[in-house]
Order: structure tokens, then sequence, then C-alpha cells
């Protein structure tokens, strides 16, 4: 007779529960992925003039890659340091909205948060929320968190100690490397014609804009996105009730 296996069991919201295994294997995959590009940020850290220490320090305690890479891109750029850091602050509070929907969905310890709090960035939040419950979100969270934590600082490190030997870094186009990983984690999150419009209003925006801005200044500029397409469509949202009154 041939072997029966048990069917797979089938929670209660349609979804199959996910084994430890897969969790972990999806989050090594996503932090090696990006974890490796921490050598670009290294490279391009060090090329914009930054010492290997500053380098070393913006991974540790920032740990936010496009925050980074607008950072030292805005400064390899001639743009006025506190412009760059503004563009980065700002490109980093969107961790601060990852961080309102985690706690809610990990629930873990206060003693616990602080640490935690540092490894809410992009790749974490996507793991953790792709996951079908709590306890797979935590381990996905932690899993992503850790591995992608400890790579980017290693690769951090030793791309600025390479930047010297690699050269002219723009010749070798690595500070793209950070922005095409971040792009590419972003665009399957654009589910909506709110959010494409958004995303295609400030690449727009940002693009047009710098060439008659001082750098890091289109980045905030790009930031004025958001509430255009929100105005607009309640104007859109407005017009329809006025018809729908009539």
């Amino acid at each position: 007779m041939a072997e029966q296996t048990a069917p797979p069991v089938i929670r209660g919201d349609g979804t199959a529960p996910k084994s430890d295994a897969a969790v972990v294997r999806d989050a090594l995959g996503v932090g090696v992925a990006v974890g490796l590009s921490g050598f670009a940020f290294g490279v391009t850290s060090a090329g914009a003039g930054l010492t290997l220490l500053q380098t070393c320090a913006l991974s540790l305690l920032v740990f936010t890659g496009a925050s980074q890479f607008a950072l030292v891109g805005a400064l390899a750029a001639g743009g006025n340091p506190f412009t760059a850091a503004a563009g980065a602050f700002f490109l980093g509070t969107r961790n601060a909205f990852y961080g309102l929907r985690l706690s809610q969905l990990l629930a873990l310890r206060r003693s616990v948060r602080p640490f935690a709090a540092q490894w809410v960035i992009d790749e974490t939040t996507a793991v953790a929320l792709a996951q079908p419950n709590r306890r797979a979100a935590r381990l996905g969270f932690t899993v992503t968190g850790l591995t992608l934590y400890v790579l980017w600082n290693v690769t951090t490190l030793l791309g600025a100690l390479g930047a010297e030997a690699i050269g002219d870094t723009a010749a070798w186009g690595l500070d793209a490397a950070g922005p095409a990983v971040f792009l590419a984690l972003l665009a399957p999150m654009l589910k909506s014609t709110t959010e494409r419009a958004t995303a295609a209003l400030a690449v727009l925006l940002g693009l047009g804009l710098l060439p008659v801005l001082p750098a890091g200044v289109p980045v905030l500029a790009a930031a004025l996105a958001a509430p255009a397409v929100l105005w607009f469509r309640g104007r859109q949202a407005e017009g329809r009730s006025k018809e729908d009154a009539r």
C-alpha cells in the first residue's frame, strides 16, 4: 500500500502554519542578501571623506541603510552636512511607523524593546509582517535582525578598509547598490493606486529638483509627494460625494 501522509493543518484564517525552518531560511536569505551591501556603503562612505571610525559608527548606531546612503551621498556631492543629516533623518523616520506596527505584532517585553528597536528597519519589518502568527514573526524578526546587523557592520568595515584598493568608487557604481536594494524591497509593497502615485511623484520631484537644488534638499522636497497625492485624492472623493448628493 502507498504510504499515507497526514494533510497539512489549516489555521482558522485559511493559511497553513509555517515551520521554523522555513521562517529561518527566509530570514537568512533576506539578511545575507542585504547585509552584503554594507560593503558598498563602506566604500561609498570612505569615498565621501568619512573616516573609518565615522563610517563604522554610522552602521553600528544608525543602522538604516537608505538613510546612511543618503547621508554619505549628499556629502559626496558637496552638500551641506546639516542638509545631508536632515535628509537622512527624514528617511529614518519611517522606522518609527514600522515600530508602531511591530510593537503590536511582536508584543515584546518592555526590557527587550529598547534593544529590538535598533533592528526595526525595512527588511525586519517585511519579514515579520509576512509571517502567519506571532511566534513566527518574532523568529523572523530576530533572525533577520541579527544576521543583517552582523553582516552589515562586518562588510561596512571591509568596504571602508578596501576603499583605497578599489580606487575611484564612483567608477564602480557601488553607491547605487544600497538604493537599488531599498527599491527592490519597496516595490512589492506598493499595492494600491495611491501608494504607486505617491512613489512616482516622489521620484519625479527628487529627480526633477536634483539639478537645481543643493545636494540633500531634493530628498526633503520629495516628501511633498505624500500630502500632494492625499490632497488630490481628498478632492476627488469630495467631488464624487457632491455628485452623489445631487
